[in-house]
């Protein structure tokens, strides 16, 4: 019985830690086959322990050519897409016009429709137009596809926010310009790096979309699709998990930051 009253009590943190080992648990199989190395084309069984990708990660042809790509289209699509959606949320929530659900409802439409059809759609303007596939039309299409995330992100903060906060700053003769910057910006930047931060990683990651409008333009998961069907090299193990460690270095360093913040206003 108090095993049984233990695990009644428990039971939400064990689900809530077995079900964090399961999502992290094929960033774990990426990490340990980084270090396999194995004796034919797919790096599927593990084989022998090294270190050689990780002291030579650009060893395959084209595989950090197009890393670079997807990172350069990642960085302005997200900067596209988070100026833009700041722009829509502050919009939809601070100002009243015609059709403004209509609106609302066409910019969280990609989210409930399936990549393909958003993919097909954006491919048959780019030929109707006359574009020529490849880096240009890629960050178009991530930008359209990433807006409505940030879009959600940024409008949840702002209607959270007090507008008597702004009220307060114009009472003390601040300007527009200043209400702006020292104000309403420092409220709704938690939203807005919050949409930034889904922006790039939706738009690093994506293949669907990507694969229909890059032409000839090879991307990091196109190339790693490709590779896939040929042999798989190590290599992009250990780029995976050099992405992977990054996104927890940067969201411990927010912690620690936020932590630090918290004991200061204390």
């Amino acid at each position: 019985m108090p095993l049984v009253n233990w695990f009644k009590r428990k039971f939400v943190v064990i689900a809530g830690l077995l079900t964090l080992a399961y999502l992290l648990l094929p960033n774990v199989v990426v990490t340990v086959f980084s270090f396999n190395k194995p004796k034919g084309r797919f790096n599927y069984a593990w084989q022998q322990f090294s270190t050689d990708a990780w002291k030579d990660p650009c060893g395959v042809s084209g595989l950090c050519g197009s890393l670079s790509l997807s990172l350069q289209i990642a960085f302005w699509a997200t900067l596209g897409a988070t100026a833009l959606g700041t722009m829509i949320a502050f919009a939809l929530v601070r100002y009243r016009f015609r059709a403004r659900g209509a609106v609302s409802s066409l910019i969280f439409l990609p989210m409930a429709m399936p990549e393909v059809v958003m993919a097909a759609s954006l491919l048959t303007l780019f030929l109707n137009m006359g574009a020529q596939l490849g880096f240009w039309t890629i960050l178009i299409a991530h930008i359209m596809f990433c807006l409505s995330f940030v879009v959600t992100a940024v409008k949840a903060r702002v209607m959270s926010m007090d507008p008597r906060l702004e009220q307060a700053a114009q009472d003390l003769y601040a300007g527009p310009l200043q209400t702006f910057l020292r104000v309403t910006l420092p409220i709704a930047a938690p939203g807005i790096a919050a949409g930034a931060l889904l922006a790039f990683a939706l738009s690093f990651d994506d293949f669907i979309i990507t694969n229909f409008n890059a032409g000839s333009t090879v991307t990091f998961p196109m190339f790693v699709w490709g590779s896939a069907q040929r042999g798989t090299p190590v290599q992009i193990n250990v780029i995976g998990t050099a992405m992977f460690l990054v996104a927890v270095l940067i969201v411990l360093t927010s912690m620690v930051v936020n932590n630090r913040r918290n004991k200061q206003k204390a």
